[in-house]
């Protein structure tokens, strides 16, 4: 605990808010930077608990929220006008208890606190305003345990916990939108939704990590809660956006796109918000913009972090106050929009550079969704490939019915730079050229090429590319006749004895391709 002066801490708490300051940095998420917040005071200054308590935006009751102090506390709530935090919050005005046990409205809801600590602990309530709310209007409220001590010091310790609690408020639209979001995502937990559902149409996750994908976005979806979708580009942030929309009571409405990064910074205001006749040169009538034609459904937009400071701007109104004006007019015209969006970019360093504004980045950030890079899921490469295969030979009006194992295990080696789209592009491509019913390391494109995987290499002696072919046909056909080496020599047209040396000379394993024998019936 820092020194103290006959007016309680110190100037060493200067040092504890320059901490929580820090803590409560943009880039950080709300729970942790709070959660971090609640110890750096208690370990700075001394305090035995600390905890928050936030008004539930439905029943209008304080909910305990965070703490810091005790490895468990109760769920509980407070009423208004009951307790000290209730009275805390009904008034607006701080309390200080010099002695939990000589305090009859002090009630010990949450920590079961003992009696040795009832009689040797102070405790102290702040309410924590809501900014841009009426005056009086109170967000929750910050509480600590600390020693008893004498009153001077006990002020001085109220003096510092609202310089927090002021702190504490910047982030009061925040912390009501993420509580109301997970208490409506406990519901739906609560009534059982199949989370191991099937995914969308088109849509294919193999992998732990893009099934957690999945079940965010089923939970998500219901609600009118902006998301954020982050991945490096080719992920499937689009295709992840589609999917949302079309599991939201909007699904009947119209999704709208817009790549950000498509357009000039000065195209991108009137393609969003519309133009009016004469507002610039070429403005030859009124046009709506995207806002208005996504009214009553959703708008995804893709690469924000692209968008210029006074689009950014209008965009955050948009959200918090559901109006837009054309570019050149001065209408006010009410939109409702659910906004999905979609970056690739560190939002946080733009924040540090001044390129994206902080406002925008807290309302477009409710519900963050990160999409791994394909190398980093590599059980989807295989069924994404075929999910392809499927779609370009019906398309192209091939007979391709599989992939063969080698080229497989190309597919599977490669660290793939452009995701999931780089992936569909190279399985198009082997389509396009395939004259066979298997695609084969050679239909691959050359990018895909190592002397390691495929025979195509040119590094490699020709006699060293002929064995690699003669190989990868020999698996091929071991594969489809389930390791019967008698049947792969019919079908490859050659003797018992030449397929039986060939599985010895390139040390092929034919029990992985032979199905499992069943067991013989016993007598009687």
């Amino acid at each position: 605990m820092p020194e103290k002066t006959a007016q309680g801490p110190c100037a060493a708490c200067l040092e504890t808010v320059k901490a929580v300051l820090a803590e409560l940095a943009p880039h950080k998420p709300l729970e942790q930077a709070l959660g971090a917040l609640l110890k750096t005071i208690a370990k700075d200054m001394g305090y035995v608990r600390a905890f928050l308590a936030i008004m539930d935006p439905d029943t209008g009751e304080l909910k305990l929220s965070l703490t810091h102090g005790q490895a468990k506390a109760a769920q509980v709530s407070y009423t208004p006008g009951k307790g000290v935090v209730g009275q805390v919050f009904e008034s607006g005005r701080p309390v200080v208890v010099p002695r939990m046990s000589e305090h009859k409205e002090f009630l010990n809801k949450a920590f079961g606190r003992s009696d040795k600590e009832l009689h040797s602990l102070a405790f102290i309530c702040i309410p924590i305003p809501a900014r841009g709310e009426e005056p009086g209007e109170v967000l929750g409220a910050l509480s600590v345990d600390l020693p008893a001590v004498p009153a001077d010091e006990l002020s001085g310790h109220m003096r510092f916990l609202e310089v927090v609690a002021s702190l504490i408020s910047n982030h009061a639209a925040r912390l009501q939108e993420e509580m109301a979001l997970q208490k409506r995502l406990a519901a739906q937990g609560a009534a059982g939704p199949a989370q191991d559902a099937p995914p969308p149409p088109n849509f294919v996750a193999a992998s732990k990590s893009m099934r957690l994908v999945l079940r965010q976005a089923r939970q998500v979806a219901p609600s009118r809660a902006t998301v954020l979708l982050r991945g490096e580009s080719g992920t499937g942030k689009e295709l992840l956006a589609e999917a949302i929309h079309a599991a939201s009571p909007r699904k009947d409405m119209p999704l709208v796109r817009l790549n950000c990064a498509a357009l000039p910074a000065d195209l991108v205001e009137s393609e969003l918000f519309g133009h009016e006749k004469g507002a610039f040169t070429g403005a030859v009538q009124n046009k709506r913009g995207l806002f208005e034609v996504a009214d009553k459904g959703s708008l995804f937009l893709d690469e924000i972090g692209e968008l210029s400071l006074d689009a950014q701007a209008k965009v955050l109104r948009a959200i918090q106050e559901k109006e837009i004006q054309r570019v050149g007019g001065e209408r006010t015209l009410s939109v409702d929009v659910r906004l999905i969006c979609a970056t690739h970019r560190q939002l946080e360093e733009l924040l540090k550079s001044g390129a994206f504004r902080q406002d925008l980045y807290y309302r477009i950030n409710v519900f963050p969704v990160f999409i791994p890079a394909l190398r980093e899921r590599r059980a989807d490469i295989l069924p994404l490939a075929e999910h392809f295969l499927e779609e370009f030979s019906t398309e192209y009006g091939k007979k391709i019915k599989r992939i063969s194992t080698p080229a497989i295990d190309l597919l599977t080696m490669y660290h793939w730079p452009g995701n999931v789209r780089e992936l569909r592009n190279c399985v198009e491509r082997a389509v396009l050229v395939c004259d066979e019913e298997v695609i084969r390391t050679y239909h691959l494109p050359p990018t895909l090429q190592s002397a390691e995987s495929s025979a195509t290499d040119s590094c490699l002696p020709f006699g060293e590319a002929v064995a690699k072919f003669e190989q990868e046909i020999l698996v091929d056909s071991l594969k489809k006749t389930r390791g019967n080496m008698l049947q792969t020599a019919r079908d490859l047209r050659v003797s018992y004895r030449i397929v039986n040396y060939k599985v010895k000379k390139y040390g092929i394993d034919v029990r992985k391709y032979s199905t499992a024998r069943r067991p013989r019936n016993k007598p009687g």
